[in-house]
């Protein structure tokens, strides 16, 4: 199985910055996609941002040029860093990693959701 580890959520002021963190562990063979979505009360699940093993990034127009997200391939960790921070980026943060293991003698390729990270931004 996959298992992620976030962290780095918590409590801001209005125009502050956090950054994010997921590990990604287990019997990994490859990562394609490694992203952080979103959940705000009373609210759906909302893709921030994503980025592919190569590098290419896509993110939600609210937080373009505030949020920049990176990953480290040799450590399986992807990172969110969340500059002029505002009331309305208040929610949960997940953590998605779409991972191919080996399963027996096959390949088997999954979304591995994180179990999520309060962020807070107070105005």
């Amino acid at each position: 199985q996959v298992q992620l580890v976030e962290s780095g959520g918590g409590l801001v002021q209005a125009g502050g910055s956090l950054r994010l963190s997921c590990a990604a562990s287990g019997s990994i063979f490859r990562i394609d996609v490694m992203g952080w979505y979103r959940q705000a009360p009373g609210k759906q699940r909302e893709l921030v941002a994503d980025i592919t093993s190569g590098g290419s990034t896509n993110y939600a127009d609210s937080v373009k040029v505030r949020f920049t997200i990176s990953r480290d391939n040799a450590k399986n960790t992807v990172y969110l860093q969340m500059n002029s921070l505002k009331p309305e980026d208040t929610g949960v943060y997940y953590c998605l990693t779409k991972a191919t293991r080996l399963s027996g003698f096959r390949y088997v390729t999954n979304d591995y959701w994180g179990q999520g990270t309060q962020v807070t931004v107070s105005s």
